[in-house]
């Protein structure tokens, strides 16, 4: 079991460490928390990455690749994620454990100098940017939206929430769009930055088996004196779906796509979103799901099918990849699979092996440093953290009649299909 040990540094700055003695190496992340909006969601994607590419004291990518590799070949990376209405800004260094280095230095302390310096001091020019550093970042963003829209199954998901939720900041997507990201300049993110300082709230978290006192003492120190007033979204929940909307689109796509989109009627804080989550894995989330096993093997109706539940919004998607003339009757066939569990038709099997299933997915989690930092980064908004072991005991703790009262609380949402020409 970790040993997790959780503080305030500032307001709205939250430190959080994680003791396992099992690796050699530690990570520290910063995870930065603002409410997405659409008229900043761009900037911000762009200005986490111009940020990670020098500091004021490595005013280059190749100096500050050059201080890395002095620490013992330390590593830093950046993340954009979305967690309902609030977009997740993550600076990381991973590195080797205090208890390894030569002559008692501490990288841990040295690396959350260097994430601070990334954070507060970056390379400026006056009030702007470095023109170079804005301009490989952009191109770096906009390559991974084309990415995005090349990958039909990615594009189709987001085609799905884009549409589900029209007029919901859930909706917003958390790179902004290409128009942004293509109007931000050097003088603008500075701005942005300004805002981020004053407005973001924190989350630190530290994992490793050394003294997490230093790091946390840098940080401190760095939001020493600030005057800020943190914000994090409120995001709204939709229980139930009105009337269902199906949208099609036409493309040259080798193979059709059919996204389906549930309100799901439980979300955080609710200590339903547990049920609803086992739920969806039953439905078709692992190799002997209902979806997997009835709607792809035995009728053959698609090449994949597999749900997946956000607790954050509430919402429930499945996901399919299938021939034109076999659309209609696979959501048939879904739709008949979700009624079969409303109904009570459920085995003991199904609820087993998918607890099984569940729980040894939480155990692989914990078998790197970067699975343990994705475990606690992903509960962040949950209230407080919980242990693999204490997540266990809530799975193992749920029944048959709790799957179907989740089950009984999903309403289909929206319909999106993407085929071919």
């Amino acid at each position: 079991m970790n040993n997790t040990n959780r503080k305030r540094l500032a307001d709205g700055v939250m430190f959080s460490a994680v003791r396992d003695s099992r690796f050699k190496t530690m990570k520290i992340s910063a995870n930065i928390i603002v409410p997405l909006s659409a008229d900043s969601a761009s900037a911000n994607a762009l200005l986490c990455g111009v940020l990670s590419r020098s500091t004021g004291a490595y005013p280059d990518f190749t100096a500050l690749s050059r201080k890395l590799s002095s620490l013992y070949g330390a590593e830093l990376n950046v993340s954009v994620r979305q967690a309902g209405d609030n977009q997740v800004l993550t600076l990381s260094a991973s590195g080797l454990d205090d208890r390894y280095t030569l002559d008692g230095e501490s990288v841990a302390e040295e690396l959350s100098r260097l994430l601070c310096g990334v954070i507060f001091e970056p390379n400026l020019h006056g009030e702007a940017f470095t023109d170079e550093d804005v301009e490989q970042e952009r191109r770096q963003l906009l390559d991974l939206i084309d990415s995005e829209f090349n990958d039909k199954r990615i594009y189709a998901n987001g085609k799905l929430i884009e549409n589900m939720c029209a007029g919901e900041t859930y909706g917003i997507k958390r790179y902004g769009t290409a128009e942004k990201i293509k109007e931000a300049t050097s003088q603008s993110l500075y701005g942005t930055w300004q805002t981020l300082l004053r407005t973001a709230s924190f989350e630190i978290l530290y994992i490793g088996d050394s003294d997490p006192g230093k790091a946390a003492e840098v940080f401190r120190a760095a939001f020493d004196g600030f005057e800020r007033s943190p914000r994090i979204a409120q995001t709204e929940i939709i229980r139930t779906a009105g009337e269902v909307k199906h949208i099609v689109e036409e493309m040259n796509v080798s193979q059709s796509k059919l996204v389906m989109g549930f309100r799901a009627g439980a979300a955080l804080p609710e200590k339903e979103i547990y049920s609803s989550m086992l739920m969806c894995a039953v439905l078709g989330g692992t190799a002997h799901s209902k979806l997997f096993c009835n709607v792809r093997e035995k009728q053959s109706l698609c090449y994949y099918c597999a749900s997946r539940y956000d607790k954050y919004k509430g919402i429930m998607v499945i996901d399919s990849g299938v021939e034109g003339e076999n659309i209609e009757k696979l959501e048939a066939g879904v739709l008949k699979e979700i009624d079969d569990m409303k109904n009570g038709n459920i085995t003991d099997f199904e609820l087993n092996a998918t607890k099984m299933a569940v729980i040894n997915a939480y155990h692989t989690s914990n078998d790197t440093v970067a699975g343990i930092e994705s475990w606690y980064s992903s509960q962040l908004f949950d209230g407080c953290f919980k242990t693999i072991e204490q997540m266990s005991e809530i799975i193992n703790s749920i029944t048959k009649e709790q799957l179907v009262a989740a089950a009984e609380r999903l309403s289909l949402d929206t319909v999106f299909v993407l085929k071919n020409k």
